[in-house]
């Protein structure tokens, strides 16, 4: 038998340092404090009471932010996964194997170190709750790579073609889902934000003892925007475009459209707010809230048009409206809350900051991108203002030059051009004084604007050539570890862009274990019989006649697979159509 795997509970390969000067934790704080890291998915900057929306009712958020360290220039990635790579291993998402949110481009390879697996140094009990989007299957699933407990849903979201058991639920995907416990499939009563929360206070009262990870990532406000209708009734008649016509800064034109959908995503933010409101109550009855570090982050700006503060662009855009968002850390003990930053901070430098407060080891076979904030927060030393931050995003593979920008102190130069584009057909925008990029300066200030292409083009050159892009995260097919696998549409590859449609071509990136399988193919439409079910795979091709009429499974048994990592194109042919499967799974019977 070939495995292409060799498991190891943690990975290894770290390097120490130690706690110097003033900022050393004090005796009176405990040297490895529990960890809560609240994100969620799709709210934007201006989604928070706080940062100055008049509609929203956050008043949760707003008073964990007034006793919290806030960063007012945060940044992340223009997209959810990439995001969440990033924050959870300090690095880039190209270097991690994550390009896109699917297509293939949202699997994590399992060589990165989370920061699940690095707390684990000091025998952290480690939780994750709600949305994974690193990888569906094993390797990359959320009990691979470092958390011990997890209650999640698949793909980029509930009630979207890669979460196969709630994708035919329509409507009604966000209660009472089918989700993955551990990576077994599990009913759950209720509305899918209360059940990730209690899931995650569950966890924090079982290892109320600590020291504790706990991951709450809330899918909402993301699409479809399905909320429980007594927080809709909130906001059924609010004008969500009212109460800006004498402010200064821009404000887009809002459609009927987008002024409903606003008011959904209002009332999804404030049933997420009640929801942390749960988590800090149970902080405070486990009497640990001192020794607890909590913070609140989004993962990207809005999907839908709406307040965002004045800033340029929505999600997917490089501008900073898709990459600039809240983060609040709260850690009594070591901080003074209330408390304004306005240095330059991003998602990769969470993970370096976390290992200097909790006292454990960076990974040291890594390269990470972020810094260690502590001295910034503590006040003891200033952390570089002329930082380079890289940010992209294209679907499927990046594009040069397109959607991609590079920000270093007060300027950023921005791309949305062609690979062999001159200076003058990017934009520079001096953020400081133009906060809201309206004014492109390339052609008065083109030293600056060259300058920083030139690091924009080293950036890019290395990250594009890194290992996990030039070889794929595959999936494992037939491991002791998940036996049967699904292999679903948000992890296929192909045609660009595959989602629901019927015939397209696609495929799957996998590492196969040698021996027989059962093999059932589910379609999203009934297919007509007398066509042949075909799966090609590296160098032959298994082929089955169908002869079952208006069937949307279909399976093959006792298929014999040699140990190999391929392709796997699974299409069913019928007269001149090729029909790919919505899903597939394999299982491994000896």
């Amino acid at each position: 038998m070939t495995s292409y795997y060799n498991y190891q509970p943690f990975k290894t390969g770290l390097v120490a340092f130690a706690l110097t000067g003033s900022c050393i934790i004090s005796a009176q704080t405990k040297q490895h404090p529990n960890v809560i890291l609240i994100i969620t998915d799709d709210q934007g900057y201006g989604d928070l009471g706080i940062t100055g929306n008049p509609h929203i009712k956050t008043p949760v958020l707003d008073k964990f932010a007034s006793e919290s360290i806030r960063f007012n220039n945060f940044y992340v990635c223009p997209v959810s996964a990439p995001t969440r790579s990033s924050l959870l291993t300090g690095r880039y998402s190209l270097r991690t194997g994550v390009r896109d949110t699917y297509n293939g481009g949202a699997i994590m390879a399992s060589g990165e170190v989370t920061i699940a697996e690095m707390l684990k140094q000091a025998d952290y009990k480690t939780g994750a709750f709600g949305k994974w989007h690193l990888g569906d299957s094993y390797p990359g699933r959320p009990v691979d790579q470092g958390f011990d407990e997890s209650v999640i849903h698949l793909s980029g979201g509930m009630g979207q073609v890669g979460d196969i058991t709630t994708w035919f639920r329509g409507d009604s995907s966000y209660f009472n889902p089918v989700l993955w416990h551990n990576g077994k499939q599990q009913a759950y009563k209720g509305y899918c934000s209360d059940i990730f929360t209690n899931q995650a206070t569950g966890f924090i009262e079982q290892n109320k003892n600590g020291p504790f990870f706990c991951y709450l990532a809330f899918n909402a406000p993301h699409t479809p925007l399905q909320v429980p209708d007594t927080y809709y009734q909130n906001y059924k008649d609010i004008d969500p475009a009212a109460g800006f016509e004498n402010d200064r800064r821009p404000f887009t034109k809002m459609s009927e459209r987008d002024k409903e959908d606003a008011r959904k995503v209002y009332a999804m933010v404030s049933n997420i707010d009640d929801n942390i409101g749960k988590v800090l109550k149970k902080l405070d009855e486990l009497s640990i809230t001192d020794n607890t570090l909590v913070i609140f982050m989004t993962d990207n700006g809005p999907q839908q048009t709406r307040y965002v503060a004045g800033m340029r662009g929505l999600k997917g855009s490089v501008y900073r409206g898709g990459v600039r968002v809240p983060f609040f850390l709260r850690y009594p003990p070591l901080f003074k809350g209330n408390t304004d930053i306005e240095t330059t901070a991003a998602h990769i430098d969470v993970l370096p900051t976390l290992a200097k407060i909790c006292n454990v080891e960076l990974p040291g076979d890594k390269k990470i991108d972020g810094i260690d904030l502590l001295p910034l927060i503590t006040g003891e030393d200033n952390i570089r203002e002329n930082r380079s931050l890289f940010f992209y995003w294209t679907r499927h593979t990046p594009e040069l030059y397109n959607n991609i920008a590079l920000q270093k102190g007060r300027y950023k130069l921005v791309g949305h051009t062609n690979y062999n584009a001159q200076i003058e057909d990017f934009e520079l925008f001096d953020i400081e004084g133009d906060p809201y990029e309206q004014t492109n300066i390339v052609m008065e200030d083109s030293a600056i604007a060259n300058e920083l292409k030139s690091e924009l083009d080293r950036i890019f050159r290395e990250l594009v050539n890194s290992e996990n892009l030039l070889n794929p995260p595959c999936i494992e097919v037939g491991s002791r570890y998940e036996n049967p696998v699904f292999l679903n549409r948000n992890d296929a590859d192909g045609q660009w862009g595959i989602w629901a449609q019927e015939e397209v071509f696609g495929k799957w990136n996998v590492c196969i274990n040698e021996g027989f399988y059962n093999i059932r193919f589910k379609f999203l439409k009934p297919v007509p019989a007398n066509g042949r079910m075909f799966i090609e795979t590296k160098s032959f091709i298994n082929q089955m006649k169908n002869e079952v009429e208006n069937t949307d499974i279909i399976e093959m048994r006792n298929v014999l697979l040699p140990g190999m990592k391929c392709d796997f194109i699974p299409f069913y042919a019928v007269g001149s159509r090729r029909i790919f499967p919505f899903w597939v799974e394999m299982e491994k019977i000896n």
